[in-house]
């Protein structure tokens, strides 16, 4: 008999709710200070997990969770670079 696996759940910072980690974009500050989005979910540093969805990513950046959960300020370009991937995975 197969035994069912649990699924890694990660919190959203914009809507606070837990759901898949897969359902979910990393964004990740590396250790030399780099802010990126993580599409392998495996690159070190710290890292915060924000849905697929516009409305969510605005009330991150509006309540600045993403700035809180990574430690550090976000640049407007990097913001920008994480905004367009979820819009072109809604599209």
């Amino acid at each position: 008999m197969a035994r069912m696996r649990k699924l890694p759940l990660r919190m959203c910072v914009g809507c606070r709710e837990m759901k898949i980690k897969k359902e979910l974009i990393r964004i990740v500050r590396s250790p030399d200070g780099e802010i990126v989005v993580d599409s392998t979910g495996k690159k070190a540093g710290r890292g915060a997990y924000i849905c697929p969805d516009l409305q969510c990513f605005n009330k991150a950046v509006k309540s600045k969770s993403i700035h809180k959960a990574l430690e550090h300020d976000i640049p407007a370009e990097v913001l920008a670079a994480i905004e367009a991937k979820i819009a072109g995975m809604n599209s």
